[in-house]
C-alpha cells in the first residue's frame, strides 16, 4: 500500500511536492516554490512534521522543484537530500534568487546532506525502491518511479518527449502516473513553436529581450534561433557547465551549442541592448539580469518575446497583459498528443496531473479519460 499526498503542484502551477508514505518511512519528491504566490501558498503545504520525512528526492533545480530547500530545513527537516550532480551544481543559484533571504542565511543548502546519483541510477531507501531516468526537459534532470506496498507511483517531474537537446529515458509501467500537465490540452509541437519565433526574431533586426530560465529552454533558444546573438555575461559558464558532460545531451548538441555560446556577445547589467536576440534569466523577469533588461525595454519602447510559463503578478506577466511584450510558447513540457502517448506506453495508470489548474485538466479528460481533475494540493490518496 502506498499513501499520496500532494504536497504543491495539483490545482496550481508552482511550489511542485509530493509525499509517499508506505507506513515504514516517508519519501518527499521535489519540494519547490511558487513564484508571485502568497507567504502562506509560496512553499510546499506539508502532510507532516518535515522532522517525520525521512528523505527528499529532487528531479532538477527550477524554482518550483527545488525553491524550498532551505525552508524545509528551516522547518525542521533533517534527512537526506537525493539529486544529480548537475542538480548540485545549479541548487545555489536557484536559491540565492528564490528562497526567502532569511532562510538562505539560517539554513543554508550546506546544511542538507546531500546525496549524489546520475540519470538512470535505481536507488533504495528503506523499503522503497526508486528508479530514475532523463526526462528531456533539463541536463541532468530525472524521473522518479518508487515502488513500495506492492505498488509503483511514477512522478514525472518536467519532461520533454521530443527536446532537440536533452534525451529523455523510457519510464516503466505503474500503477498511479503523476504527469506534467503544464500545457493542459495544448497540441502545437515545438518546430511549429519554433518556427514562429524564428520568424518572429527575423523580423526585429534591431535585436530583443529574450527572457529565458537558466537551464533547460536557454539552451533549447541557442539551438534554433537564427543569426548572432547576445548572452547575459553571467549565464556563460553556467550555461558551458550544462553541456560539459554529453552523456546529458542528445549526439552532436554539445557541439551546436558550443559554438553559439562562443561567438555570443556578452552582455553586461546596465550596457545598451544590443542590436541582437538578447537570452537572459529569468524567464519571469522576478530576478537575474532579466530584471533590469526589462525595464531597460520598457523604457525604450524595446522588442520583448516571453516563450515560457508567466506567472501572475510577475514583471513578464504584466508587460504581455499591458501589450508590452509578445509570446510564443517554446515547449519545455509535454503537449497533449505527448502525454497521451506517456499514459499509454506506462500501462494506461490511475493519473493525476500536476502543475497545472482544474480547467486545463478538465480540458485534457477527453484525450485521457483516467485523469483525476479534482486533485488539489492537500488532497491524499491511499492505494
Amino acid at each position: 500500500m502506498q499513501r499520496l499526498h500532494l504536497q504543491g503542484g495539483f490545482g496550481e502551477k508552482g511550489r511542485t511536492s509530493v509525499l509517499i508514505d508506505d507506513g515504514e518511512s516517508r519519501v518527499m519528491l521535489d519540494a519547490g516554490i511558487k513564484v508571485g504566490a502568497a507567504p502562506k501558498d509560496y512553499h510546499p503545504q506539508l502532510a507532516c512534521a518535515a522532522s517525520e520525512i525521512d528523505a527528499l528526492f529532487i528531479t532538477h533545480a527550477h524554482e518550483d522543484h527545488i525553491g524550498a530547500l532551505c525552508w524545509l530545513i528551516g522547518q525542521g527537516f533533517t534527512g537526506p537530500v537525493f539529486m544529480t550532480p548537475t542538480t548540485r551544481a545549479e541548487m545555489n543559484a536557484t536559491l540565492d534568487q528564490y528562497a526567502h533571504v532569511s532562510d538562505l542565511a539560517r539554513f543554508p543548502s550546506s546544511n542538507a546532506m546531500i546525496e549524489l546519483f546520475l540519470p538512470g541510477d535505481t536507488l533504495s531507501f528503506a523499503k522503497q525502491k526508486i528508479k530514475t531516468g532523463h526526462t528531456g526537459h533539463v541536463a541532468g534532470g530525472v524521473w522518479f518511479a518508487v515502488e513500495s506496498g506492492g505498488k509503483r507511483t511514477l512522478y514525472c517531474g518536467d519532461v520533454v518527449p521530443e527536446s532537440a537537446v536533452f534525451p529523455m529515458t523510457a519510464m516503466p509501467e505503474c500503477d498511479m502516473m503523476l504527469l506534467d500537465c503544464s500545457y493542459g490540452d495544448d497540441g502545437i509541437p515545438a518546430s511549429e513553436r519554433a518556427k514562429q519565433i524564428v520568424e518572429w526574431v527575423l523580423a526585429r533586426p534591431e535585436g530583443a529581450v529574450l527572457p529565458t530560465p537558466l537551464s533547460g529552454r536557454s539552451l533549447e533558444l541557442l539551438t534554433i534561433l537564427p543569426g548572432p546573438l547576445a548572452i547575459a555575461d553571467v549565464m556563460y559558464e553556467p550555461l558551458k557547465a550544462q553541456i560539459a558532460d554529453p552523456s546529458l545531451l542528445r549526439p552532436g548538441a554539445a557541439e551546436r551549442i558550443t559554438a553559439r555560446l562562443d561567438t555570443a556577445h556578452r552582455w553586461h547589467p546596465g550596457s545598451p541592448l544590443p542590436a541582437c536576440p538578447l537570452l537572459l534569466h529569468d524567464g519571469m523577469g522576478s530576478a537575474g539580469p532579466a530584471t533590469l533588461a526589462l525595464e531597460m525595454a520598457e523604457q525604450k519602447g524595446h522588442p520583448v518575446l516571453l516563450s515560457g510559463h508567466l506567472p501572475e503578478g510577475s514583471p513578464a506577466h504584466r508587460m504581455r497583459e499591458q501589450g508590452r511584450a509578445d509570446w510564443f510558447r517554446l515547449p519545455t513540457h509535454p503537449t497533449l498528443p505527448q502525454n497521451k502517448l506517456l499514459w499509454e506506453n506506462s500501462g494506461r495508470p490511475r493519473l493525476l496531473g500536476h502543475s497545472s489548474e482544474a480547467k486545463l485538466l478538465n480540458a485534457m479528460q477527453q484525450a485521457l479519460p483516467a485523469l483525476v481533475t479534482t486533485a488539489v494540493t492537500g488532497d491524499s490518496i491511499e492505494f
